[in-house]
């Protein structure tokens, strides 16, 4: 007779067996058939998914329990998730519960570095700030270790708030194109033209020749950086210098941004140096011929809007730093109406005092309502559009990037909702608008790569550019404060 404790040994041995059989067998077969899957699906590098797709293409397509394919930096396929899951794999996939996914924000308009100068020079008329405090700063303080680290916290900013695409107007352009490069951004990079010793030139004559220099370094060279050409206005550059900034472009085969149009201050200096408004004197010199970015333009005349048209200039609005200088209110409404092409930028953080497209967003909106006493004016999707499609297509990037559509370039955020100034949410586009803030974005990918996950930053050493942002602005702070 068999031992009892023994019988009972094998049997439980055996039954291990058997589970361990089973595991293995079920983990072989759910391998098959991720191995069946994989095959029969196309590898890609990413997959977005969202609870929302607000794709922000001409037909304001907005797509629930969705996603987004991303290959070699290029959305190929947009829809609904299950479709997307059926036909992609990929080892790298942005969860989308409780997300919207839309384009990168397109800032028209900044001198990143100055991020440094935040806050410095307060509650001043513009030509007082510039001429008190800005321009002696920058001639005293910047140098290219400034712009580095000034435009790297910049960047910072930028990406944190789901700024995919900047226009940049400031010293050291070579070193401002290698942070963005560096950091992964998208930008329109400015030789800067002044005619005034300023922070790398002697004045405009020598500002145009570095900027020969730094375009033929860098354009064509990386996909995501063009240089122009940034004459400053037409008040720090007089009609010969403006002409060579123009045929300088046309030679080095670039565009141009310049202020324009920004204040009282600079409409009657043309008129009284010029015979004419600024805008009108920009045309008659032949500067418009050239691809051109115009910020500010808040005091363009009812006959200068059909030059703004008929030149395609891409006028960015400013609504924090116009209200902050009281450059004044710009006749956004019009322009739109009339149909320019009209994105939105921040300025520069030293007049501004941030980098948040959210805010412009929202202060464009509210400006147009109430200077024109009409709520019904300058609704969040069209706001929304200047910030994104609108946007890319005022700075000349309207073909490839500032809506998600397939063969665009993947310059593409994700926006939580999880905050309770989101509930309750009856209108994705209401609550972008009116609601989100740079707090809410989770994720950025630009031309397909992450640059932030989870609000993980990934591409700057953001204990390294804080700690190097605070040595210098201690340096500032101690020099104005001996003065």
């Amino acid at each position: 007779m068999k031992n009892p404790s023994a019988q009972g040994v094998s049997v439980f041995l055996l039954s291990l067996c058997l589970l361990m059989y089973t595991v293995v067998a079920s983990a072989r077969e759910s391998a098959d058939r991720q191995t069946q899957v994989t095959r029969s699906t196309l590898a890609v590098d990413l997959i977005i998914k969202g609870d929302h797709i607000v794709s922000m293409d001409a037909n304001e397509s907005v797509y629930k329990d969705a996603a987004v394919a991303v290959d070699k930096g290029l959305i190929i396929a947009i829809g609904p998730a299950d479709e997307i899951l059926a036909k992609y794999h990929s080892e790298q996939i942005l969860d989308g519960g409780n997300r919207v996914v839309m384009p990168g924000l397109i800032n028209g308009h900044a001198h990143a570095a100055m991020t440094l100068l935040r806050g410095m020079a307060e509650d001043m008329a513009l030509l007082d700030w510039l001429t008190r405090y800005i321009f002696p700063a920058e001639i005293e303080f910047v140098d290219a270790e400034f712009v580095r680290v000034g435009t790297e916290l910049a960047c910072w900013e930028m990406i944190r708030g789901g700024t995919t695409t900047f226009v940049d107007m400031y010293y050291y352009p070579d070193v401002i194109a290698e942070v963005v490069a560096s950091c992964g951004m998208r930008a329109l990079v400015s030789a800067t033209v002044i005619e005034r010793p300023s922070p790398g030139a002697a004045n405009a004559a020598d500002s145009i020749s570095k900027g020969l220099a730094f375009i033929e370094r860098w354009k064509g060279k990386n996909s995501r950086i063009t240089p122009v050409f940034g004459p400053h206005a037409n008040y720090t550059l007089d009609e010969e210098q403006l002409r060579a900034v123009r045929q300088a472009a046309i030679d080095a085969g670039v565009g141009i941004a310049i202020h324009m149009s920004e204040s009282q201050y600079e409409v009657e200096y043309s008129k009284t140096h010029y015979g004419k408004t600024s805008i009108e004197m920009f045309e008659s010199i032949g500067l418009l011929d050239l691809p051109t970015i115009g910020a500010h333009v808040v005091w363009p005349t009812d006959a200068e809007i059909p030059i703004l048209v008929e030149r395609k200039v891409g006028v960015i609005h400013n609504p924090t730093s116009n209200m902050k200088t009281a450059a004044g209110i710009s006749p956004v409404t019009k322009m739109l109406a009339a149909g320019v092409r009209v994105g939105l930028g921040t300025d520069g953080s030293a007049s501004n005092n941030d980098l948040d497209m959210w805010e412009e967003m929202r202060l464009a909106a509210l400006l147009q309502k109430v200077e024109r006493m009409d709520p019904e004016v300058m609704p969040a999707n069209t706001v929304l559009t200047m910030a994104t499609r609108g946007g890319a297509q005022a700075i000349g990037l309207g073909s490839s990037i500032g809506s998600l559509e397939v063969g665009k370039r993947a310059d593409i955020i994700q926006v939580s909702f999880d905050d309770v100034h989101f509930i309750p949410t009856y209108d994705v586009i209401s609550h972008l608008v009116y609601v989100a803030d740079e707090q809410d974005v989770t994720s950025v990918v630009v031309d397909g790569r992450i640059l932030m996950k989870d609000k993980e930053m990934l591409t700057i050493d953001t204990k390294r550019v804080a700690t190097q942002a605070a040595k210098l602005a201690g340096r500032i702070q101690q020099a104005f404060k001996n003065r």
